[in-house]
């Protein structure tokens, strides 16, 4: 049996502007935790590493009354299980599978539509949301990216020398005992997060045993053809040519050293019609360092593409 969650639904609502009434869906053993907020065409938003669904919370709250909002917690990560992965497995593919069954389940169970998906994706959440968009064709029809990737690492990438630390195995360890991946990931926002928010994000993992899935991401991260995910991420990247038709939004904060230049300028010449939205001033947590423009154009941007103009 898995161990239980590191907060309960009524502790969450408690954590600032997360009013929500958290669902669970069951995958055997283990129970996601996912947000279902409002009625109308569907958003799904696929959060990364080492968030939660708690970053959607705005994006949530300025949505939901014109679109139903889903935002799920991937297995060991939020308030979902921290049910043990299959050895050996890439964590972009076994949580892309999770989504799968759990979209399947809102199709199925819960009147939600099969087709006309707004799929929005953060860090981790674009691999992840993008396999599982790649698995189902026809399901998602606009993207909106927020500071991510979904292709191998374009030509003079560089990985921050702390993500870098992170993939040797005994740093790695370190990092574990230390949850020094959360702590460090919220140093690099430009703006200092207000201290109740920074303790919400940490909140689900305060415990040695609820943090496993955060270095094991980075260390997932392919850099070369001999890493495992590398051949994924080609898959992946050829697999955007799907949306060169479709509405793309692209929201990007200008200061993230993981997600640079060179990352965007990939985003760009893969997808040369995307609506490119740059924020000068914002990093890795361009949803906290400009939510209010940020949130605005994506309205915008839903707004005018339900109308087909």
């Amino acid at each position: 049996m898995s161990p239980p969650p590191p907060l309960t639904a009524a502790q969450a609502r408690r954590l600032p502007d997360y009013p929500f009434q958290g669902r669970w869906f069951g995958h055997g053993a283990w129970h996601q935790h996912y947000l279902d907020e409002g009625r109308g065409t569907p958003v799904l938003m696929v959060h990364g590493s080492p968030t939660w669904s708690y970053m959607w919370r705005h994006l949530v709250l300025a949505l939901r009354d014109r679109h139903r909002c889903i935002a799920p917690d991937h297995r060991g990560m939020g308030l979902s299980d921290r049910a043990r992965d299959p050895d050996g497995a890439l964590l972009a593919e076994t949580r892309a599978q999770d989504l799968g069954r759990l979209v399947d389940h809102l199709v199925t169970d819960r009147g939600a539509p099969a087709r006309g998906w707004t799929l929005i994706v953060h860090d981790w959440g674009g691999p992840i949301g993008l396999w599982w968009s790649h698995l189902h064709p026809g399901a998602v029809t606009r993207l909106v990216v927020l500071n991510s990737t979904a292709f191998p690492a374009p030509p003079g990438y560089r990985l921050p020398r702390a993500a870098q630390a992170l993939r040797h195995p005994a740093l790695g360890r370190i990092a574990h005992t230390a949850n020094a991946v959360p702590h460090l990931t919220l140093r690099q926002a430009p703006r200092s997060l207000p201290q109740a928010v920074r303790d919400a994000y940490l909140a689900p993992y305060r415990h040695r045993r609820d943090r496993s899935a955060l270095v094991r991401f980075a260390q997932d991260i392919p850099l070369g053809p001999a890493d495992p995910g590398w051949h994924h991420a080609r898959r992946l990247g050829r697999s955007l040519i799907t949306f060169t038709q479709l509405p793309v939004f692209i929201g990007w904060g200008m200061r993230d050293p993981l997600h640079d230049d060179l990352v965007l300028a990939e985003w760009t010449r893969r997808l040369p019609r995307a609506s490119l939205h740059l924020h000068p001033r914002a990093g890795h947590f361009v949803l906290e360092d400009t939510a209010r423009q940020l949130i605005e154009d994506i309205r915008d941007f839903l707004a005018v593409t339900d109308r087909g103009t």
